[in-house]
C-alpha cells in the first residue's frame, strides 16, 4: 500500500512518533499510515533535542513503514530517501537551488534550518518489524524560539501562507516514490543524496569532544558517516561531531 493510503489526523498529541509507535506494535497501524498532529506538546528532535512548532501552523507528521525486504544494515539509505522526499517537496515551492539535505537528515534552505526528521525503529534480531519516520517543516510559522539557530519557513520564503494538511498530503506522495525506488536502487539514493548535501566542497566547522576545527565536506559514505578532508581524509558517524554554524 502507499505511503499516505490512511491519513490520520490528530489535534493534539505529545510526540507523533509515540503515538505512531504504539498503534504500529499494537496492530492498529500498518505500513503507509501517516499521522499529522495539528498540535504537538513534546516533539523530539535529534540527540535528545525537542521539536518546537507552533500549533496549526507546520508540518509534524510521522509515517508508518515496514521496511521487512531492507536489511538492517542499510538503515542510511532509508533514512537517505526520506530526507530526499523531504527536500523533492519542499524544493517544489521554494528556491530548488536553495534547498539542501544537512547531515544527516535535516532540511536546509540556504544556511537555515526548515525542518528535521528523526526515525524509529522497532527490531527483532536483526530484522525491521517497523521504522516510523517524524518529519517536522516549518510551513507557516514566522516567530521561533530564541534559542533556535536560524529557523526558517516556507512562508517566510515565498510570503504566501499555506494549507500544512494539504502539504502534508503532497509531503506523502513524495516519501511514496522516494521510498519505492528504494527497493530497486539504493546506491542511487546515496548519489542523490550526496549531490543535494549542505556544504558538499565547502569549508565548515565541526566540534568534536572539546576540539573545534575547520575542514571539507567531500561527501556521505553508504553507511552514513560523514566524509571531509583537511590534512587527513577524515570521516565521522553520527554523533561523533557537531556543526558549528
Amino acid at each position: 500500500m502507499p505511503i499516505g493510503h490512511a491519513f490520520v489526523e490528530l489535534e493534539s498529541v505529545d510526540s507523533t512518533n509515540n503515538y505512531a509507535m504504539a498503534m504500529a506494535t499494537a496492530g492498529q497501524a500498518n505500513h503507509g499510515t501517516i499521522f499529522f498532529a495539528h498540535h504537538q506538546w513534546a516533539g523530539k528532535g535529534q540527540r535528545g533535542r525537542t521539536w518546537n512548532s507552533t500549533p496549526g501552523e507546520n508540518i509534524i507528521l510521522s509515517a508508518v513503514l515496514e521496511p521487512v525486504a531492507l536489511p538492517v544494515s542499510r538503515a542510511f539509505e532509508l533514512s537517505a530517501a526520506v530526507a530526499l522526499a523531504c527536500d523533492d517537496f519542499f524544493s517544489r515551492h521554494a528556491d530548488e537551488g536553495s534547498t539542501r539535505i544537512k547531515w544527516p537528515n535535516d532540511l536546509y534552505w540556504n544556511d537555515r534550518k526548515a525542518g528535521g526528521v528523526l526515525i524509529d525503529n522497532h527490531l527483532r534480531g536483526d530484522s525491521w518489524v517497523v521504522a516510523v519516520v517524524g518529519i517536522g517543516i516549518n510551513i507557516n510559522q514566522t516567530v521561533f524560539p530564541a534559542a533556535l539557530r536560524r529557523p526558517v519557513s516556507l512562508r517566510q520564503i515565498t510570503g504566501r501562507t499555506y494549507d500544512p494538511v494539504g502539504l502534508a498530503r503532497e509531503l506523502a506522495g513524495c516519501l511514496d516514490r522516494r521510498y519505492t525506488a528504494l527497493g530497486s536502487d539504493g546506491p542511487a539514493v546515496i548519489s542523490d543524496y550526496n549531490a543535494r548535501l549542505y556544504g558538499l566542497g565547502r569549508k565548515v566547522r565541526l566540534r568534536k569532544g572539546n576540539t573545534v576545527f575547520d575542514t571539507v565536506v567531500t561527501g556521505v559514505s553508504p553507511d552514513g558517516r560523514l566524509l571531509t578532508r583537511d590534512t587527513l581524509d577524515r570521516s565521522f558517524s553520527f554523533g561523533e561531531v557537531e556543526w558549528i554554524i
